[in-house]
C-alpha cells in the first residue's frame, strides 16, 4: 500500500465502530468549518516559505478531500462514492481541460497553446461546455469568497464581457503591490476611523457590479433573440 491508501484507511478506520467517536458524529456541513480554517492555515504557510508547515498543511488540506470522500462512501450525499471516484472524475476534468496537452492530432492542432493566456481562453470554453446550465458568468463564483477575492473574481468577469474595460487607464498610479498594500491599509484605516466596515462595503460594491453585469446579460439575450427572430436587424 502507499502512505496516500494507508492514510485513506486510516480515516476509515477512525469512523468505524470502535474507531474515534468525533469522527464518527461529523457531517459534511459539521466539516466546513475545519475546511476553511485548513486552507487558510495552508495559505499561511506557503507565505511563509517554511517547507515543514507547508507539508504539514497540505496534508491536513489533504485530510479534508479523504473525510469527506469517506462520508461520501456511506451515502451521505445519496449515491455513494469514494476517494477514488473522486480522482477518476478531477483526473478526467484536467484531460478534457487540457486537450492542448492529451487531445488527438486534431485537438493538439485546434486548441494549440503558447501562452498562459491562450490556456485560460480554452479553459473558459471547456468549463462552458461542461456545464450549459450556467446563464451568467457569474455561475460557480463561490459567494462565501472573502470580498477582496471576490471583488477580482468579479471584475475580472465585467471585463470578459465588457461591462468594464480591461485597457483602461487607472486614475491610481500603482508600481507593485508594496503600494498596493499600502494604499488598501491606508483605506481600511480611513474606514475603520469613520466606523465603517470595509468587508461589508466592498461586497455592497460588487453585489452592485455583479447586478449590473447580470442586467446586461439579460439584454444581450434579449437582443440576441430579437436579432434571430427578424434577420433585417442583423
Amino acid at each position: 500500500m502507499t502512505e496516500l491508501d494507508e492514510l485513506i484507511r486510516t480515516a476509515k478506520l477512525l469512523r468505524a465502530p470502535g474507531g474515534c467517536p468525533w469522527d464518527a458524529e461529523q457531517t459534511h456541513e459539521s466539516l466546513v468549518q475545519y475546511l476553511l480554517e485548513e486552507t487558510y492555515e495552508l495559505i499561511d504557510a506557503i507565505e511563509s516559505g517554511n517547507r515543514e508547515e507547508v507539508l504539514e498543511e497540505l496534508g491536513d488540506v489533504l485530510y479534508q478531500v479523504v473525510f469527506h470522500s469517506d462520508l461520501a462512501s456511506t451515502g451521505s450525499l445519496g449515491a455513494a462514492f469514494d476517494i477514488q471516484d473522486v480522482a477518476k472524475f478531477t483526473k478526467e476534468k484536467m484531460m478534457g481541460r487540457h486537450p492542448h496537452v492529451f487531445g488527438d492530432a486534431e485537438q493538439l492542432e485546434k486548441f494549440k497553446a503558447v501562452t498562459g493566456d491562450d490556456v485560460m481562453l480554452n479553459w473558459e470554453n471547456h468549463k462552458q461546455k461542461e456545464k450549459p446550465e450556467r446563464e451568467s458568468v457569474l455561475d460557480g463564483i463561490p459567494k462565501a469568497l472573502p470580498a477582496l477575492a471576490l471583488a477580482d473574481k468579479v471584475i475580472g468577469k465585467a471585463q470578459k464581457i465588457g461591462i468594464l474595460d480591461q485597457e483602461t487607464q487607472s486614475p491610481l498610479k500603482l508600481e507593485n503591490e508594496e503600494q498596493l498594500g499600502s494604499l488598501l491599509l491606508a483605506i481600511v484605516q480611513a474606514a475603520k476611523a469613520q466606523g465603517l466596515d470595509s468587508e461589508r462595503s466592498l461586497r455592497q460594491a460588487v453585489g452592485d457590479l455583479s447586478s449590473d453585469i447580470r442586467k446586461a446579460e439579460v439584454l444581450r439575450a434579449s437582443d440576441a433573440g430579437v436579432i434571430g427572430q427578424d434577420p433585417s436587424l442583423e
